[in-house]
């Protein structure tokens, strides 16, 4: 790739350029789109020249500043449909912009790289909110001192495998009410196994879905699950889901379900408000002893 030969190209006057863009939802799927007339393609990804897929300007900033736009489009069952939108699919998605040399797609420059907001549909349309790399900085970051652990389970700072059998089980759904409520065969694990854990689908037309469990009982060696919210796509009985250890964040649960004290996150000795604003007693004498009882 050389942006070189593109700021020559455009320093003729009499350019052959055009934009394309890639979408990369989270399950891994990929589309690309160009206001060209004819299919692009370079780095792997084919750019649809019938997609209906157009955005307003970009607005660039230098410094910090928040880099938005907007990108509208025509909702296509082949392409973009209203059901993976509805599904939750392109939440967070990320989303790349180029300035392209059509003839010689090799002579381009990335523009744009930044994830999917807010997303509207409205008379077989959709309106997608870009939110640049910067957005980011918008959002509360760093660590949190509380009893509890501030570590995800699975994350770099936790370090358990959730893909490891110990913690994490796959098994065909028996039975579901909802989308927010499932019968799942039996996994060889306790009750309540999976209670704060997370279920993702893994086969079926809710693939690649995740929710949180809110609840889950052995019920005659069967488990039923209820999510603490619906997924957004239909789930049908034999559909394979893909249950993962719940983690309550107690140093205990750590230590004992998991195995993995080392790397709490947490700080259960540290004093409370009550310690903090305690005042000296005079009833007791003061020894320069520890004042916790």
């Amino acid at each position: 790739m050389t942006a070189a030969g593109l700021f020559a190209h455009l320093g003729t006057g009499a350019t052959h350029v055009c934009q394309c863009w890639s979408i990369t939802r989270s399950d891994g799927v990929t589309f690309g789109f160009t206001d060209h007339d004819r299919p692009l393609a370079f780095e792997g990804i084919t750019f649809l020249a019938d997609s209906g897929l157009s955005a307003r300007a970009l607005g660039l900033s230098s410094g910090l500043a928040v880099d938005n736009s907007e990108a509208v489009g025509l909702l296509q069952s082949d392409v973009i449909a209203e059901a993976d939108i509805a599904a939750g699919r392109y939440d967070g998605a990320e989303v790349r912009n180029w300035l392209v040399r059509w003839d010689s797609v090799g002579q381009r420059q990335l523009r744009f790289r930044g994830t999917i907001g807010e997303i509207t549909r409205q008379a077989g349309q959709f309106q997608v909110e870009l939110r640049g790399l910067t957005d980011a900085l918008n959002q509360p970051s760093g660590r949190t001192y509380l009893r509890s652990c501030s570590a995800v389970l699975g994350d770099a700072a936790c370090g358990v495998d959730t893909d490891d059998p110990a913690f994490a089980a796959t098994v065909p759904v028996l039975g579901q009410r909802g989308g927010g409520e499932f019968v799942v065969a039996d996994t060889g694990y306790n009750d309540r196994w999976f209670e704060q854990g997370v279920l993702e689908v893994v086969s079926g037309n809710a693939k690649g879905l995740r929710a949180t469990i809110n609840h889950d009982r052995l019920e005659n060696g069967r488990h039923r699950i209820i999510l603490w919210q619906a997924l957004r796509a239909a789930v049908r009985t034999g559909d394979r889901v893909k249950l993962i250890a719940g983690c309550d964040k107690r140093a205990e649960t750590c230590r004992v379900k998991f195995a993995n004290l080392v790397n709490f996150r947490g700080f259960p000795d540290m004093p409370g408000d009550d310690w903090m604003i305690s005042v000296p007693r005079s009833d007791d004498a003061g020894n320069g002893g520890s004042l916790v009882r």
